[in-house]
């Protein structure tokens, strides 16, 4: 997020004595991304944030990922996993399923209901959540970012946060090794958006600061950095900050601002990029104009990709190019697998002024694994989809 924020107090010049009405001294906190090479905010506390009681186990069940072997198109069936309406009970915390995954990206799926107190880190990179369904608050240090149905929430790694939803609420959580950007070639020189970004500074939206929880007690952080997990039991509450600013912070945008780029004859994927990360591209695919040439064919031509898997999440609307697909589907089409419009889909699309479709894509530039959840809600007959004789 190329902006600065400033939110409650902070001192005239950083890393300077700045003191509470009492006399005391706040707590000035770093946080960075890449070191201390890259964005990053000063965050000041009213107690040091180091005040650790307790390190305690965090058991946590390792995800498996067997390899797409033989390498096919695959298509998995995910409503049989977390359904529209999550199951009663669950938190963000223990809700997440794990379906396709490398050492660049863990990809799941996650639908809760529950409020939790506890908290939650993760050190090892970015996450990019995708809210399918439903409404509530990221909360953080930084304040209250509210989501809602179609937001992009953008966490970046070390964060401390709860999600607390309003409604239930079912997401596609991306987890990143690195840091989730937007594409360079939207962003001039100055890291502005340019004018020919389909999205502008003031879609994004950031927290609403709070006022600090001056609170002292036990409280629990669930940290997990790339395999390393703990909970810390921490005597200061992670909410009491007096103030911060810089460019590092959670922030949100809702797919539904994104202003799509359409042209005489058929797009390829880079012109709905979202957003980028190491080993991997977003992309969303919006309601919008298809092309406007005479002859021109709205559906996608076929292709193999063969320096990417392609993951595509089907939110809502009409997949003019599939067929068998339904809200909640994911399609893998691996590197090498050729895809493209199933039969009839090309026909079918002449004529056609606009699409409704509502789906976001990720590629990732290193094969992706597969877990057992995925397998179990998989529909095994995908790849045949383009044969003519089914």
């Amino acid at each position: 997020m190329p902006s600065y924020v400033r939110a409650g107090s902070v001192p005239p010049k950083r890393h300077t004595q700045f003191r509470g009405p009492d006399g005391g001294l706040y707590a000035e906190e770093l946080f960075s991304r890449q070191g201390f090479s890259s964005t990053y905010a000063l965050l000041y506390h009213l107690r040091p944030p180091t005040a650790t009681l307790d390190v305690r186990p965090w058991q946590r069940e390792p995800v498996v990922f067997e390899p797409n072997d033989p390498l096919r198109n695959r298509h998995f069936q995910t409503g049989s996993l977390v359904g529209v309406e999550p199951p009663a009970g669950r938190s963000a915390l223990d809700a997440r399923t794990p379906l396709l995954g490398n050492a660049d990206m863990v990809i799941s799926l996650a639908g809760f209901e529950r409020a939790t107190e506890i908290f939650y880190r993760n050190a090892g990179g970015d996450e990019l959540l995708f809210i399918h369904a439903g409404a509530g608050t990221l909360e953080s240090p930084f304040g209250d970012l509210h989501y809602r149905a179609h937001d992009y929430l953008i966490i970046p790694s070390g964060t401390t946060y709860r999600l607390q939803p309003s409604e239930p609420t079912r997401t596609i959580v991306y987890e990143s090794t690195g840091q989730i950007t937007i594409p360079r070639r939207f962003r001039n020189d100055w890291g502005q958006l340019e004018e020919h970004a389909p999205y502008y500074e003031r879609d994004f939206r950031t927290p609403t600061f709070r006022d600090p929880i001056d609170a002292r007690g036990e409280y629990e952080i669930r940290v997990t950095s790339r395999g390393r997990s703990a909970r810390y039991i921490v005597e200061n509450h992670p909410f009491d900050l007096i103030g911060w600013d810089g460019y590092c912070y959670p922030y949100a945008f809702n797919i539904d601002d994104y202003a799509p780029i359409t042209g005489m004859l058929h797009q390829p994927p880079p012109v709905h990029a979202t957003f980028e990360a190491p080993g991997a591209a977003f992309c969303a695919f919006v309601p919008r104009l298809v092309d406007y040439h005479p002859l021109a064919i709205a559906v996608p031509y076929n292709h193999a990709s063969p320096d990417c898997d392609e993951v595509l999440y089907y939110v809502s609307g009409n997949f003019m190019s599939r067929r068998g697909i339904s809200e909640g589907s994911i399609t893998l089409h691996p590197a090498g697998a050729m895809h493209g419009p199933q039969p009839g889909a090309v026909e079918a699309s002449l004529g056609r002024t606009a699409t409704d479709e509502l789906a976001i894509m990720v590629d990732t530039f290193a094969p992706l694994g597969i877990a057992r959840a995925a397998l179990a809600c998989e529909d095994a007959q995908y790849f045949r989809s383009w044969a003519a004789k089914i």
